[in-house]
């Protein structure tokens, strides 16, 4: 089976890597031509995850007419806020029918979509459109150690090919119905990550993370409910699960984000120290419009944004939740529907 994976940063280089190890015929889309050129002569991503082997079978081109050429699905793992150009860019090159899923977690400024809804909105037929979303750093599913993953599909046989796709002994998949859930989960989740690496950067301590963490996901939740996602999705994979790591790992863009902003760094710092793009920091303005929108509230999201592009003070954040009014633990989250 020939499947293409467009977007060729640390996540593309894991995901080849795997769906390659599986015997897949890979063809990878870099939009720098650097790294079409590196892969190709020596195997290894000359920018991301360099110490990563690819397989043979895994071909690189910077040409998004010849990645896609020939393709029985596509793999979608670019920036959120580079999906709608990406998908515009594949549009000509692309069957009707042809399987597409994103791995990208986000929800797009300005439309306040999710990316199946941008990818719909430029491909159309939404009944061939899947999106992934799990604890997955692209640093440890790409040295094979045992991670799990969520596919959603609004259709059951496209959750179940890319099921199929993705499993490998390393790597679990499992599939979910709900769509705007899983994929809220993955926008939210990393607003939530960057203030939890804003308060390891602060010096406190674990009950003040694990306070963050748990009201964060009853904020996710509260979004999720009234976009009519289910609530266990939740305590799922796509939410708690990637919750847990995005807020706690080395590994994570977000959580590292925070902890930089903390010790006085800023968004445009970050980023170019690492080369990366961490998505929390547009997360926290379409996620907070949305909750807007929607009309709920969402606390944490809004102190994030207001710290990182709003000039608001870090030092005023704690002040600002802790001396909320208090409420009903569960209030807003749906869960009395269960």
């Amino acid at each position: 089976m020939r499947v293409a994976v467009i977007g060729a940063g640390s996540w593309g280089t894991a995901v080849s890597w795997l769906l390659g190890g599986k015997g897949l015929d890979i063809s990878l889309w870099a939009r720098e031509t650097e790294i079409a050129a590196g892969i190709s002569e020596t195997r290894s991503n000359p920018l991301y995850l360099r110490d990563v082997v690819l397989p043979d079978n895994v071909e690189a081109s910077s040409d998004i007419e010849v990645a896609l050429s020939g393709a029985e699905a596509v793999v979608m793992v670019t920036p959120s806020v580079g999906v709608r150009s990406t998908a515009e860019a594949m549009r000509p090159h692309l069957s009707s029918t042809t399987p597409v899923v994103v791995l990208s977690k986000g929800v797009e400024n300005g439309t306040l979509m999710l990316m199946t809804e941008v990818l719909e909105d430029v491909l159309g037929a939404r009944e061939r459109l899947a999106g992934l979303s799990g604890p997955n750093h692209a640093e440890e599913v790409s040295k094979g150690i045992p991670s799990a993953t969520v596919i959603a599909a609004h259709e059951e046989s496209v959750a179940q090919l890319f099921q199929d796709i993705f499993m490998a002994p390393t790597f679990r998949v499992y599939t979910n119905p709900d769509v705007v859930g899983v994929e809220l989960c993955g926008a939210s989740k990393n607003v939530i990550a960057v203030a939890a690496g804003m308060s390891d950067g602060m010096g406190y301590g674990d009950n003040t993370k694990a306070t963050l963490m748990t009201r964060g996901l009853a904020e996710m939740a509260r979004l999720g409910r009234r976009r009519g996602a289910n609530p266990l999705t939740y305590m799922g994979l796509a939410g708690v699960g990637d919750l847990i790591a995005t807020c706690t790992s080395r590994h994570s863009r977000n959580r590292g984000l925070g902890e930089h902003v903390a010790k006085g760094g800023t968004v445009a710092s970050f980023e170019s120290e690492t080369k990366m793009v961490a998505e929390g920091a547009l997360s926290c303005i379409s996620v907070g419009e949305l909750g807007k929108r929607e009309g709920v509230e969402l606390p944490i999201t809004r102190q994030v944004r207001s710290i990182l592009h709003e000039g608001g003070s870090l030092a005023d954040a704690p002040e600002a939740l802790m001396g909320r009014a208090a409420q009903d633990e569960f209030h807003g989250m749906g869960l009395v529907d269960i």
